[in-house]
């Protein structure tokens, strides 16, 4: 029965509380009652009158109401959501409806045509009877829904509220009716025991462990739910680790903008997440000039079935752009693309392009038939070992991949190349890194040929560096989850190993904006925050899934792995900075390359990798980065020979 009423409140929800729906319903209720007040006076004072009459009147009562509702935005609110301050919207949206029918009766008609010297009657009849029918519709929708939502609520969840502030007053009414959750009410850390009341709800006080269980076990407590990230940051776990210890869920209410909220759906309200406990101050970003720079647009994103990539889609999708091609070698994660894009957003014309970045023809034809203008450049190799161990597929794919794509640009006359490249690129350790410097230069070098008219061509070459992403596919995150649901150990190269982190839509974000303030030839990097101990990141993953680190789940080290590093670094030594409107992003000043200097250089990585000359290869890449100095890898004894050209 329950799953029986909770089907039929998705069902309405999604399909019988269109705004506009609710507009045509309010309409049609204050024509009936102008029809009923018009056949009531005429049949209490017998004054005679036709069918035209009754339908002229009618159909002035009609248009008013819809103009009234529309003046003062009265259908606006899902109707069993209804306030205060829509009941003020609906009187004034009826006095507006009274007024109009006043004047048609009174003034242009003479108060004599219809009703006699019963015409005040009907206008303040009229009128009264639309407000309490408007009214009385909202009231019955409310004790409806909340009658069923009462018999759905007999199992939800019982929650408390983290903290006291406007947010978390407002999330409380956000859940008032939500067939999920039961708001039990608020509660904070403090020693002041006295009851209060906020928002109709009681606020309850606790200072230990021993506090808070009785607080749980007294009022059946299954949850926290905070409002905002920065109090889970300010607790320090410590209120996650009472949870933890009571089977106590944790869950956080992110913003509206980061979830497609539905009434009825958990979307709304999820579970914390370790990128949750990082601390990371949210990135700004001015989301309306962003619309307006990739708006209507045609665009390629290459990689698009990676993390990052299918990412920028995404919010590309959402912003409407004109035409978005998905080009990626991946086929089944592109499927699953495909399948999201088809489901999520059916307005956007999108088209999935099963390609690699290392077939020129290929590229050409995707231009040939599309005409992108604008091209979100993603598709890379990007696991350090693996690439340590087969570097000519790395510079097969980051160098002469990049290299293709960004000529073919040229060449079709696309506005701009927005290249992701990666902290890894500065002062590079290892073939991936020293590989993503490369693509960074040849774009770079042929962006300044172009505007000095060595090139010929228009296309402005953007590139945004940043450090790892958090739940990327193959990263830490995900690897540390599945370790620790198989019962350890969680294994971590380092103790002293940190990283930079951020997560993928804010990631996107960034590269979007620094893909709109670019003009050419910048290299953005962006600020990342404080860097994370890898160590710390694992202990707080342990602890989250409510273990005890190195008691129930063990923490081993590995060692580094060949062309790892301790810490990466976002600027080299020899670079420094340029501001942007946005303080979170910068602009690197780097050595210039000359297109003329290294055309030659690049033309030779694609016989070298084809041939798989990994000796020669890497020694070509130690020449043109000159600051590429191999770390705990097989490549190291190149690092003392003299550098001779090839």
């Amino acid at each position: 029965m329950k799953k029986s009423i909770e089907r039929f409140l998705q069902y309405i929800s999604r399909n019988f509380f269109s705004c506009w729906i609710v507009l045509g319903v309010d309409t049609v209720i204050a024509s009936l009652c102008t029809l009923f007040t018009f056949i009531g006076i005429h049949y209490i004072t017998g004054i005679g009158w036709n069918v035209f009459q009754l339908l002229e009147v009618v159909a002035i009562a009609f248009l008013v109401s819809i103009v009234g509702d529309l003046l003062f935005n009265t259908f606006r609110n899902t109707i069993r959501y209804s306030e205060i301050k829509d009941l003020w919207r609906i009187t004034c949206s009826v006095l507006f409806k009274t007024a109009c029918m006043a004047i048609y009766i009174f003034i242009l008609f003479s108060g004599t045509r219809l009703f006699g010297s019963q015409s005040l009657v009907f206008v303040i009849s009229d009128g009264m009877l639309t407000l309490i029918s408007l009214i009385g519709l909202r009231v019955v929708v409310i004790v409806i829904y909340e009658s069923l939502i009462g018999m759905v609520r007999k199992t939800d969840m019982r929650i408390l509220i983290y903290g006291t502030d406007d947010k978390s007053v407002a999330l409380k009414t956000r859940l008032r009716k939500s067939p999920h959750y039961r708001i039990v009410g608020f509660c904070i850390f403090s020693f002041d025991n006295s009851r209060r009341i906020l928002a109709d709800s009681r606020v309850y006080s606790f200072n230990s462990k021993v506090e808070f269980d009785l607080l749980v076990s007294k009022h059946d407590i299954q949850g926290i739910l905070f409002s905002r990230y920065d109090s889970i940051k300010e607790e320090e776990n410590r209120l996650l680790q009472y949870c933890k210890s009571n089977g106590v869920k944790t869950l956080i209410a992110p913003s509206i903008s980061e979830t497609d909220v539905s009434d009825l759906s958990y979307q709304f309200v999820r579970p914390i997440r370790i990128e949750d406990l990082l601390g990371r101050e949210e990135i700004k970003i001015n989301m309306q000039e962003i619309t307006s720079e990739y708006q209507n647009k045609i665009i390629l994103v290459t990689g698009a079935a990676g993390s990052i990539g299918s990412e920028l889609c995404r919010q590309l999708a959402q912003i409407g752009v004109r035409k978005l091609i998905l080009f990626d070698s991946a086929e089944t994660p592109l499927h699953y693309v495909r399948l999201e894009f088809e489901k999520k957003y059916p307005g956007i014309d999108f088209v999935p392009v099963i390609g690699d970045v290392r077939v020129k023809q290929r590229l050409r034809m995707v231009f040939e038939q599309h005409h992108p203008e604008i091209v979100f450049h993603a598709a890379a190799y990007k696991h350090v070992p693996l690439m340590e161990e087969n570097p000519c597929e790395a510079v097969y794919v980051n160098v002469v991949g990049t290299r293709q794509i960004a000529d073919i640009a040229v060449e079709f006359g696309a506005e701009k190349m927005i290249m992701i490249s990666t902290d890894k690129a500065v002062n590079p350790t290892n073939v991936m890194g020293a590989s993503k410097r490369l693509a960074e230069i040849y774009v770079q070098s042929l962006g300044y040929a172009i505007v000095e008219g060595k090139v010929k061509g228009k296309t402005k070459f953007i590139t945004t560096r940043f450090g790892n992403v958090l739940g990327s596919n193959g990263s830490v995150i995900p690897r540390f989850k599945e370790q620790i649901e198989n019962g350890g150990p969680v294994t971590v190269t380092h103790p002293d190993i940190i990283r930079y982190f951020m997560t993928i839509p804010e990631a996107c974000r960034l590269v979007m904006e620094a893909g709109m303030m670019g003009e050419g030839n910048e290299i953005f990097v962006f600020e990342m925050g404080e860097p994370v101990r890898i160590v710390d990141l694992a202990t707080r993953m342990i602890e989250l899934a409510g273990y005890r680190p190195n008691e129930d789940i063990k923490i081993e080290f590995t060692g580094l792995r060949p062309g790892e590093k301790l810490y990466e670094e976002l600027l080299s030594t020899e670079e420094n900075t340029l501001p942007t409107s946005n303080k979170k992003i910068k602009i690197a000043k780097v050595r210039r390359y000359e297109y003329n200097e290294v055309l030659a250089d690049f033309s030779a990585f694609e016989g070298l990798a084809r041939n798989v000359e990994i000796i020669n290869t890497v020694t070509l890449m130690k020449k043109i980065v000159p600051e590429f100095i191999s770390k705990n890898s097989r490549f190291e004894a190149l690092d003392n020979l003299p550098q001779k050209l090839i």
